[in-house]
């Protein structure tokens, strides 16, 4: 039989600029996406680990996370 012990998922995510409005009022949108997801990962008590947001020349966001994958320990993941 066997037990996870620990478990994380690594994502880089790509948050992009919609192209049907302006661009300023989509950079605008793309900042408010990224904080609702970090609220949502909070409100989920979801352990997580932000290792890089970056702002490309766009004004889309990129973000490499490590996060707790389900309910599984994350052991020395998040360290």
């Amino acid at each position: 039989m066997k037990r996870v012990k620990a478990a994380c998922i690594c994502q880089t995510l790509h948050f992009m600029l919609k192209e049907d409005v302006g661009h300023d009022y989509a950079v605008s949108l793309v900042k408010q996406e990224v904080e609702q997801y970090k609220k949502g990962m909070d409100r989920k008590h979801m352990q997580y680990k932000i290792l890089e947001e970056t702002e490309q020349p766009d004004g889309s966001i990129m973000v490499k996370v490590i996060k707790q994958y389900n309910s599984s320990p994350v052991g020395d993941y998040l360290s």
